[in-house]
């Protein structure tokens, strides 16, 4: 028996399947840009401190780098 979850996530990648490589990246783009609204709404704070601080998440557990810790802070 197939889920609702299962049936949404053939959707999505049958509609990714249908785009071009630059709808794609535009639908990446705009994912992430509603990403940081959301976490601006939810956290305050201005969307440079956002993207900073789900850069560093991102780093979280990797090796340390001295060139990302330079860019990242």
């Amino acid at each position: 028996m197939r889920s609702v979850a299962d049936s949404l996530r053939r959707e999505d990648v049958e509609s990714a399947a249908r785009m071009s490589p630059t709808q794609r990246l535009e639908l990446a783009l705009a994912l992430g840009r509603r990403d940081v609204e959301a976490y601006c709404r939810s956290h305050g704070g201005d969307p440079r401190s956002a993207i900073r601080i789900f850069e560093r998440q991102r780093q979280t557990g990797r090796t340390r780098s001295r060139c990302m810790s330079e860019i990242i802070g």
